[in-house]
């Protein structure tokens, strides 16, 4: 599906200033379609200015309302209708004023009220907003949507003299309240004249005890705001709307309670009305963000002490094989430090990761220095890695970070003769199902007649009980093709357990 950004650079030649404000107007429309009980499209005219004459305007965006059954089952967008389709379209796109349609016409059963609104920037007519109402589902008017449909009158007229949405206006359509969640009509001295159940049951939570309807909005919000700076802000926010000055969404805590506010100022015609505001009760979706978040920080702390400890057992076991004589064990001792780091290193990850989730790639370039500087080699063994290992779940990462560095580790012990350098290659390639991983190494190739399921290097052990085991995949270890030595491993990724 494309953009609306593609639709308009592809269908017409308007300028950067007017995609900009009808991005801003698709940004807000889903209030206005809330409380229109309509779908709202926007159409231009294919080339602008140039076919508006010739009757041909395309739509370049859609929305739904939540509040009422929808008049267009299938998505609108993209459609170029002529006049004779959508005459109103037409004659707003033209003439620049609100055109109602002038005869109902049965689509399958459905009969959608028709009217076009002319989107204004700057004087200049730049694109239509239609309004089509399923009929089919009407009642009797409500209180509560007369109330509405009044407020929508008011914000289509100011769509039409180019007032609304202004410039300064970058709402967050997926938080901000919507009018079911509670609706407030003030008049011009910020009196309320109309509150919707929703919107009394949000101040009601807030310790309310009486009805909205009547008190001054920005007065009664202070009141029940206990922190002095924050219902300060409260009252100013409601004034300041009124006074038509524009304002972010606001949250508002009170007695327990959270609130977020949304308020707009109608000003249909130039003439000042009075303003809507629109209102959510998220206590609930603050206590449950703040238990999410309390979860995480938890998490997280236990990653990072789990880091600390095992630093601290590498850091012994470093000490002990710098005081251990026998060879063999310090050798040994050595071994252990960096399969101990490298889990480390997997649990530093988690711990600044927001969701249990590895980075392979990030661990892997941190891991390979200090591969490098415990490789135990008289000369020096360049590491390399190629292609993207992606992201793991920390129960798999922590093994596969394992078998990765035994391979690797293997491959700088054994690989080379004494000093002659040499390079080792990680080159991962991952699909929808595996995870492939070649290990290459130039140097002198596998031992005549090795047999993989029959070595007794510890390393090797450790890789082929922690892939059976933990990841469920495979290794094989063959001569590679220009010399040297690849180890393949496969392991198989799934829906649970990795994402790209």
């Amino acid at each position: 599906m494309s953009t609306l950004s593609d639709l308009l650079a592809e269908h017409t030649d308007l300028p950067g200033a007017a995609v900009d404000h009808l991005q801003r107007v698709v940004g807000e429309w889903q209030l206005l379609a809330d409380l229109s009980f309509a779908d709202v499209l926007l159409w231009v005219g294919t080339e602008s200015e140039k076919n508006r004459s010739e009757g041909s305007v395309i739509c370049v965006a859609h929305c739904r309302p939540t509040t009422a059954s929808t008049a267009f089952p299938e998505d609108a967008v993209g459609t170029v209708v002529s006049e004779s389709e959508h005459p109103q379209v037409l004659r707003a796109l033209v003439e620049g004023r609100v055109v109602r349609g002038e005869d109902e016409t049965w689509r399958e059963g459905m009969p959608p009220r028709k009217e076009a609104v002319p989107v204004r920037l700057d004087g200049r007519v730049i694109a239509v907003l239609s309004r089509d109402t399923n009929l089919s589902h009407q009642r009797a008017q409500s209180p509560l949507e007369l109330a509405y449909l009044d407020c929508a009158e008011d914000l289509c007229q100011m769509i039409s003299d180019g007032t609304f949405p202004i410039r300064e206006s970058r709402s967050d359509t997926n938080s901000s309240p919507r009018a079911g969640d509670g609706f407030i009509r003030l008049d011009t001295e910020g009196t309320v004249v109309y509150a919707s159940p929703n919107a009394l049951s949000a101040y009601h939570r807030m310790g309310l005890s009486s009805d909205l309807v009547g008190q001054d909005l920005a007065a009664l919000t202070r009141s029940l705001v206990t922190d002095p700076f924050e219902s300060s802000e409260a009252a100013g926010y409601i004034r300041d709307t009124l006074a038509d000055k524009p304002g972010r969404r606001m949250e508002i805590e009170a007695r327990g309670a959270t609130v977020l506010l949304r308020a707009l100022v109608l000003k249909p015609g130039g003439r000042h009305v009075g303003a809507a505001v629109v209102v959510r009760d998220v206590t609930e979706v603050k206590r449950r963000d703040r238990a999410l978040l309390s979860k995480d920080a938890t998490i997280r702390e236990i990653h990072h002490r789990v880091k600390n400890n095992l630093q601290t057992v590498a850091a012994l076991l470093r000490l002990q094989a710098r005081r251990t004589g026998n060879d063999e064990a310090r050798q040994a001792l050595t071994e252990s430090v960096r399969r101990v780091t490298s889990i480390a290193l997997v649990h530093d990850t988690l711990s600044m990761s927001v969701d249990e989730e590895v980075d392979l790639d990030e661990v892997i370039d941190r891991l390979v220095p200090m591969l490098s500087d415990v490789a135990g080699v008289g000369v020096p063994v360049t590491i390399r890695r190629e292609g993207s290992f992606g992201v793991f779940s920390a129960e798999r990462a922590t093994p596969l970070v394992m078998v990765l560095t035994e391979l690797v580790q293997n491959a700088i012990e054994h690989a080379f003769d004494p000093g002659i350098t040499g390079t080792v290659t990680l080159s991962a390639e991952r699909s929808a199902r595996w995870l492939d991983v070649i290990i290459h190494d130039n140097g002198r190739g596998l031992p005549e007649n090795f047999d993989l399921e029959k070595s007794d290097r510890l390393g090797l052990q450790i890789v082929r009980t922690l892939l059976g085991a933990e990841l469920g995949g495979s290794l094989g270890l063959h001569p590679g093709s220009g010399g040297g030595t690849d180890a393949v491993l496969r392991v198989p990724l799934g829906r649970r357990t990795a994402r790209y």
